[in-house]
Formats: structure tokens, sequence, C-alpha cells
């Protein structure tokens, strides 16, 4: 059974984004192609699905990534950086090596008028890479 591929991307989102301050799983069921949900945060456990008992069988269930799994972290960045703003890379590369790297990094996209641009870089990849990932692990999606 095909999953949205609207859907996961914006599981996807949820992981990448709720896994930097908290615990957050989603998984996709092969056969279905329904994405379960979870976290144990007490506040929110009520708007999040019940997993299924047999989550652990990695033949009907996948986890899924976030976007340190799939190099679109850092990576990315210094790839954005080689092809747009070659000037800046050393910079960049600076900035990435201390915490409070993106705040930094969204200040100087804004300075070179660059957000826009990276918005667009990083979506495409985003799109790119999961698609992939889904090819990987045999994932058919629609959308």
């Amino acid at each position: 059974m095909p999953v949205s591929f609207t859907e996961l991307l914006d599981t996807f989102e949820l992981v990448s984004m709720i896994n930097s301050i908290g615990d957050y799983q989603a998984f996709v069921c092969r056969r279905t192609g329904k994405i379960y949900c979870h976290t144990d945060a007490e506040d929110f456990a009520e708007f999040y699905d019940e997993l299924p008992d047999d989550i652990e069988d990695n033949e009907k269930y996948i986890a899924v990534p976030d976007k340190r799994e799939l190099d679109l972290g850092k990576p990315l960045v210094l790839d954005f950086a080689r092809e747009f703003l070659p000037g800046d890379f050393d910079e960049i590369r600076a900035i990435f090596s201390k915490r409070g790297a993106y705040q930094k990094f969204k200040a100087l996209l804004i300075r070179r008028h660059a957000l826009d641009r990276w918005h667009d870089f990083e979506n495409k990849a985003i799109e790119r890479a999961l698609r992939d990932w889904c090819k990987v692990n045999s994932i058919s999606v629609t959308d």
C-alpha cells in the first residue's frame, strides 16, 4: 500500500524538529502505508498513536528517519555554501563548529539576501533524500 509522500514529509519534519528537543518516534507500516507517531511526553501523548505491539518487526514497520540520518544537516549547509556562497565558505564552516550554528547561519543568509535560495535548496534536497530513502526501503509513495 503506498504512503502519502506529503504525510511522510510532514512526519519527517516533525521527527527532525522534535527529536532535537525530546523523544518522538514515527514508523511507516510497510503493508498498509499508515504512519504511526508516538511520544512519551505526557503533555502530548494523547495526540499520538498507541504503537502496535509488533512495532519492532522490521519486516512490517520502518522508523521514519530524521535530517541527520539522511545527512541533511551540516553536510547540506556546506554543499549550499560551496555552490552559492563560496566567499563565505570558511566562515560558514566555522559557524558549524560551535553551538547555535543555525541561528548564526540564518543571520548570515539574511545579510547576503540568500535566505530564500537556502530554503529552496534545502527543500529540494529533503524531498530528493526522502524519496531516495523510500526507494531504498521499498516504500511506494503517492503524490
